[in-house]
């Protein structure tokens, strides 16, 4: 692609951050994207929007924890913003908009609807982050996002392969999936970051663990560390383990490991916190054990109650980097994991311990639960902190190597761009493939929805709002 010199150079690079999820669903992918969007935007040197989806009250009803529900965009801006400010203590400067979509039940997840490109003004469509870009595409018909955004940079948040191998014939699927998330990708990303090695092998990818965690962690941590200093008992209570009530979320690994070592684990007491679809299924799983496992509602990890729990166990490998490991280790707790990809950032930390087998996960447990954990650095919090996140991010991504003038697509012929066309041309073939099968499964906004985000709705008056297909 040929680039030439305009004179826009003076607008701020603009940011626009794509996401599945959003507040007040506490979910990876409503609470990452938000961190990213305010620490992108702290220090004033780019413009930066998150677009997130809008639920109908239905599927607000049924997703959202509490019965919270919005009636208004705006109303759910506002709860946004107000959660984001209490855990940064600084005010959000990035804006929010939002595009229209519909939470599936079957696949448990928020699907887009119409074309979400639509959603960032053409003049403002300079940098495109697509979080979880395959989720955010396996369905998009519409725009083009290279065509439309100058870069295109995708955020592999999922392990999507290993969810799907666990389910009936999983691993058939888990094929498909596999070359369908490639072929998604390769169209609509020029780069991509992959959070850790467990998820799979993409067009154009790095590894990085572009995370961070909320402030509120490393503010447990210091006070740890102090107590620690001062000679006080920082950790009174024993092992823990907090997440979802779902099998795959690590609690099978976790009472397997209870139940084949029962005998050397004589005494080990366990609390498990976590509310979910499969909640009653641990329940009685754990009764049937001999060990001291109690089975909690689900809190949240920042609570007082864990501060004082010594040892996070977490045995699952599902997970791509897991938010609970690393707020477990910011709360200055020793962390047993398994000797896996998707915990290879954690092994950094003195505090981190990994196992292999059953034997080493003995041996592991029963020595954490005899020692103190090492204070955390200023160095180690700095790395757990969103501030180095986001560092990690503009790094990976590229984007810390601020160019001196503004490059933006010339038409203009060379010997480059000719011996680039063949390779343009068969993704724009791929890309119209996809757009035109997608036009048979893609859905679109109600008339209710398109009103309350001002747009055209599906009605004969104003037509099929899908758009054209941008080449």
């Amino acid at each position: 692609m040929v680039y030439e010199v305009n004179e826009y150079m003076e607008k701020k690079e603009h940011i626009a951050i794509f996401t599945t999820a959003s507040l007040p669903w506490m979910t990876g992918t409503a609470v990452n994207p938000l961190f990213r969007a305010a620490y992108l935007a702290k220090d004033g040197q780019r413009k930066v929007t998150l677009v997130i989806p809008w639920l109908s009250k239905s599927d607000q009803e049924y997703l959202y924890p509490n019965k919270i529900t919005f009636s208004f965009p705006k109303e759910q801006e506002k709860y946004v913003r107000e959660w984001i400010e209490q855990r940064t203590e600084f005010l959000s400067s990035f804006n929010i908009c939002f595009y229209p979509g519909k939470f599936s039940r079957s696949k448990r997840s928020i699907l887009a609807l119409g074309d979400i490109t639509e959603s960032i003004p053409d003049e403002e469509s300079d940098i495109a982050v697509l979080e979880e870009p395959e989720h955010l595409t396996w369905y998009h018909h519409g725009k083009r996002w290279k065509i439309k955004f100058r870069l295109v940079i995708g955020i592999v948040h999922t392990n999507y392969l290993e969810y799907v191998k666990r389910e009936k014939n999983g691993r058939a699927y888990a094929f498909l999936l596999k070359y369908m998330n490639n072929w998604v990708v390769d169209i609509y990303c020029h780069k991509v970051i992959r959070l850790s090695g467990a998820t799979q092998e993409l067009p154009r990818s790095v590894i990085c663990n572009v995370h961070g965690v909320n402030p509120k962690f490393l503010e447990i941590g210091m006070k740890k560390r102090e107590e620690q200093k001062l000679g006080k008992q920082a950790f009174t209570k024993g092992a823990y383990f907090i997440g979802k009530m779902v099998w795959s979320k690590g609690y099978a690994e976790l009472l397997k490991l209870l139940r084949d070592h029962q005998k050397e684990l004589d005494g080990l007491e366990v609390d498990l916190f976590g509310t979910g679809e499969d909640s009653a299924d641990v329940q009685e799983a754990a009764e049937k054990l001999n060990l001291m496992i109690r089975v909690n509602p689900g809190r949240d990890h920042a609570d007082p109650l864990f501060h004082d729990y010594k040892v996070f166990l977490n045995p699952s490998t599902t997970d791509v980097v897991c938010t609970t490991t690393a707020e477990a280790l910011a709360m200055g707790k020793i962390v047993i994991c398994a000797d896996h990809v998707s915990n290879e950032f954690f092994k950094q930390f003195a505090n981190c311990r990994t196992f292999k087998d059953g034997e080493s996960f003995v041996n592991v447990t029963r020595q954490a639960l005899t020692e103190q954990p090492a204070p955390l650095t200023n160095s180690q919090m700095h790395e757990l902190s969103w501030d180095a996140a986001t560092s990690r991010f503009l790094k990976a991504a590229e984007l810390n190597k601020t160019p001196e003038k503004k490059l933006t697509k010339s038409h203009s012929k060379s010997f480059l761009s000719s011996s680039l066309s063949f390779q343009r041309n068969l993704e724009d073939a791929s890309a119209f493939m996809h757009f035109v099968g997608t036009g048979f499964v893609s859905s679109v906004p109600d008339e209710q929805q398109c009103e309350e985000l001002g747009l055209n709705g599906p009605s004969k008056k104003h037509g099929d709002p899908r758009p054209k297909y941008a080449s």
